[in-house]
């Protein structure tokens, strides 16, 4: 009985050794993933901006990419990829690796509104990408020619029911946000409004500083300097409080429509499959970005107003907006060849 026993014992020995063996391979493994994920990140993150350098798009990526990247401890560098108002630049984060090492700089144009104007939209908001976190606001303004007899809303509602072919309002083009905004005012209030499309923002505002049109639906940064000399008229503002850049200039809800709130707002995402715990990271360190008073500043001066926040809370709000301004793109017929 005793020699079977000793004769076992080096069998078991064996086994034990072969065990622990693999349990250590095991450990080593996953602390080997685990130190890779606490290494994140290690080296320099890319922010594709789908749009051309210059723009109030671009500038407040870079600024966020600088303060961002200080954080990080990793350099982030803008990958300017324009065309097809954002959709290529947006569509090559889509197929990039899920590694928290490319990221996109999202427009509500791009990210809520070309799904619904675009015949075809290389990629889907919602099952492509993962929401970071929300940057902000840029917030509409509608301005008039001086010249133009209406100086409220309500005026300017009532002027339009009396033009054959209705008053014209421009924009930086067919499909942006300002221009999505003209038509859900029209919706809202009956208003006789006929949109006028320009290639970029700067024309539209040439135009209606000259008189050629009588209106123009456009970000606050780019307006503010005519309405401060007294070269525009401000109407009002889009959003849900009087900003603090044109504090006189009242809102549209205290203008009396109920409700109407429409912001161009910026902000970050990944590809979906990003891990959670750089997803979360990302949004932790941004939401530090937005709070420094520095940053902040710097953001009203270029017209964004900083909204720090949850993923959930800018998920929630892509959802938000893709629902109601799909309704509005097809109640007014909106579309993009």
């Amino acid at each position: 009985m005793n020699r079977n026993t000793n004769a076992c014992a080096p069998r078991r020995r064996v086994l034990l050794s072969i065990s622990t063996m693999g349990l250590a391979v095991l450990l080593g493994g996953s602390f080997g993933i685990a130190q890779a994920q606490d290494a994140w990140p290690n080296k320099t993150i890319r922010l594709v901006v789908p749009f051309t350098p210059g723009g109030v798009t671009d500038t407040s990526g870079r600024l966020i990419a600088e303060y961002l990247g200080r954080r990080l401890g990793q350099q982030i560098i803008i990958d300017n990829k324009p065309g097809a108002s954002g959709n290529i630049g947006t569509a090559l984060v889509k197929t990039a690796a899920a590694d928290g090492y490319t990221l996109v700089l999202g427009f509500d144009g791009t990210m809520v509104i070309n799904p619904h104007v675009f015949a075809k939209t290389p990629f889907d908001t919602v099952k492509d990408f993962v929401p970071v976190g929300k940057i902000g606001d840029a917030i509409l303004i509608l301005v008039a020619n001086p010249a133009l007899p209406a100086k409220t809303l309500t005026e300017v509602i009532a002027l339009s029911k009396t033009q054959q072919g209705g008053l014209s309002f421009g924009t930086s083009g067919t499909g942006g946000t300002p221009h999505i905004a003209g038509e859900l005012l029209k919706l809202r209030t009956n208003a006789n409004l006929m949109h006028i499309p320009y290639k970029g923002g700067g024309q539209a505002m040439t135009d209606v500083l000259g008189g050629t049109i009588p209106l123009v639906y456009t970000a606050v940064a780019g307006a503010y300097g005519h309405v401060k000399s007294g070269k525009l008229h401000a109407i009002a503002v889009s959003s849900a409080q009087r900003t603090s850049a044109l504090p006189d200039v009242p809102t549209f809800i205290e203008s009396g429509v109920p409700d109407f709130v429409v912001n161009s707002w910026v902000g970050i995402l990944a590809p979906i499959a990003t891990p959670t715990a750089i997803v979360t990271r990302l949004n932790t360190e941004l939401n530090a970005v937005l709070n420094d008073p520095v940053v902040r500043e710097k953001l009203r001066l270029m017209g964004i107003d900083a909204t720090p926040g949850t993923v959930d809370q800018f998920s929630s709000e892509i959802k938000r907006d893709l629902a109601r301004y799909g309704q509005v793109v097809k109640s007014a017929g909106i579309s993009v060849e």
